[in-house]
């Protein structure tokens, strides 16, 4: 192919077949880009080029460790969770206790309070009772000696006799009502 387009010397080249200079001067420059490229330029995109790498790889091995470090903690707070869980299942339990202890305890002072309201009130109707009585003894000796001292005629004012006929009659009188109740 080359021969058929070489032509004589007069006549001229056709246009897409280089001179040959052309073709030489061409190589050398592109040796010269190459040699360029190879010895200035592709090192350093290498270099570059392994910094990357190594980024990435360092990127993914932090990731790795941040991952394991992450599952970790979830592990952790997942623990730290079941206890707390625990913990608040456990104060639930003694505050229902302590709360079922303090009723008791309440019921009990309640029950103590009202025995001893109960007592106080038992010992004062009895003391109301006896001061009543002993108001009515009072009384009654009176109208008695004063209705005998009508009857007899005569003024009883001996207060020691009195005084013991009224004690007696009422003896008399309580001793009566014993034996009625008894025979019940």
């Amino acid at each position: 192919m080359i021969a058929q387009f070489t032509l004589a010397a007069g006549e001229e080249q056709p246009p897409l077949i280089p001179h040959p200079d052309e073709l030489i001067i061409g190589l050398i420059a592109f040796a010269i880009v190459f040699f360029f490229l190879a010895k200035k330029l592709l090192p350093n995109i290498n270099k570059v080029l392994e910094e990357r790498r190594e980024a990435i790889e360092g990127g993914i091995e932090k990731a790795d460790a941040a991952k394991i470090e992450a599952e970790s903690v979830l592990e952790q707070y997942k623990a730290q969770l079941a206890e707390a869980r625990h913990e608040a299942a456990r104060l639930r339990q003694e505050a229902t206790e302590q709360g079922t202890a303090i009723i008791q305890e309440m019921r009990a002072e309640g029950q103590r309070q009202r025995e001893e309201i109960v007592a106080a009130g038992h010992a004062q109707i009895e003391a109301d009772r006896k001061a009543a009585a002993a108001a009515l003894r009072q009384d009654v000796g009176k109208l008695a000696t004063d209705l005998a001292g009508k009857l007899v005629g005569e003024s009883l004012e001996d207060h020691a006799r009195q005084s013991r006929t009224v004690d007696r009659f009422l003896d008399e009188l309580e001793a009566s009502a014993a034996k009625a109740e008894a025979t019940r």
